[in-house]
């Protein structure tokens, strides 16, 4: 993808943590209620602030921005690993089905056992990388067609939707807020919940940096990379495992929201070029920002009435992903 301009990356890169800076203060101060900056200001200056106050700020403020964070930057660099293991730029979560069989793992989990909280991250993961890993085989047999990719997924999302309806009409009570859920939305986040996947999210995203150069490397053809002494299987399985991790931690978090895995990486390419050493923490950092930034307008644009995130970002990704098929051409193919 070629350059909008020659942006240094550390500009883009302090312009998107300034951006990330902005949409975190903005939604921790702004809400339906009066709660705001002065209430923050005499919580952390040690005055303290008013019962309620406190409540609104550290239960419900704070740990859904915190979500919003976490569940950005993974979805937006797993996008990006997708998007370059894959060599197809229409690639994320949620095109391919990692998503969706995160969701359906998830959903069975808590259907079966309800009560093994502890489990329900392993689950996810165990959906994730297992649709990716049907993506990457049907890939395979195809000769790695761009087409068989996209038709792969959608096929699989298809299954894996079933299912989760299926787990749903069953057992209604599988999943507390599974509209939200399905959706994708933030509402209801606990510090409680974050912890685990804040952790798997921290591990992947540094796991992520030390690999783009190798993705840098596997662009230039598996030919080329055999050539230069790596082993692209295992490294491509090693990126599908990473960007499972991510995509099955963001739904822990917030359910199935989709495309920021798709539009983040492109925003970042079409800025900053194709290098995915750049590209990989940019997408982290600008993703975090954008679904923060989304999560306020779903919470605040409609006055009480509060939006998942999710329907946000189906606005903005959803034309989106028909402006690629149809400005690329020929992408598919191949």
């Amino acid at each position: 993808m070629k350059r909008f301009s020659h942006i240094p990356p550390l500009a883009g890169l302090a312009a998107s943590a300034a951006l990330l800076l902005a949409a975190v203060c903005l939604s921790l101060c702004t809400g339906v209620s009066n709660v705001g900056l002065a209430d923050w200001l005499a919580l952390l200056g040690g005055q303290g602030a008013e019962g309620t106050s406190a409540s609104i700020l550290l239960a419900i403020r704070l740990p859904r921005v915190l979500g919003g964070v976490l569940a950005g930057s993974a979805l937006a660099v797993s996008g990006a690993l997708l998007q370059a293991a894959l060599n197809n730029p229409l690639a994320s979560d949620n095109v391919v089905g990692i998503n969706a069989g995160a969701g359906f793992s998830v959903l069975l989990c808590s259907s079966a056992l309800p009560l093994a909280l502890q489990l329900v991250p392993i689950a996810a993961f165990a959906g994730a990388f297992a649709a990716a890993m049907l993506v990457l085989l049907l890939a395979k047999l195809k000769n790695d067609s761009r087409l068989t990719v996209i038709l792969a997924g959608v096929a699989l999302t298809s299954i894996f939707s079933a299912g989760m309806n299926l787990v749903l009409i069953v057992d209604p009570d599988a999943y507390v807020g599974s509209a939200a859920f399905l959706i994708g939305g933030l509402s209801g986040v606990t510090l409680g919940q974050l912890g685990v996947p804040a952790a798997i999210i921290l591990a992947s995203l540094a796991a992520s940096m030390l690999v783009s150069n190798s993705l840098n490397i596997m662009a230039l053809g598996d030919e080329t990379a055999h050539a230069l002494g790596m082993n692209v299987e295992r490294r491509r399985m090693t990126v599908m495992a990473l960007a499972s991790l991510l995509a099955a931690a963001a739904v822990c978090i917030a359910g199935l929201l989709g495309f920021v895995g798709l539009v983040v990486p492109h925003m970042v390419r079409y800025l900053l070029g194709s290098d995915n050493r750049v590209v990989v923490p940019m997408s982290a950092v600008l993703g975090a920002g954008i679904v923060c930034l989304c999560d306020l307008v779903a919470r605040t644009a409609f006055g009480s009435y509060e939006l998942p995130v999710g329907i946000i970002m189906a606005f903005i990704g959803g034309p989106y992903f028909i402006y690629l098929i149809a400005r690329k051409g020929g992408v598919l193919r191949g």
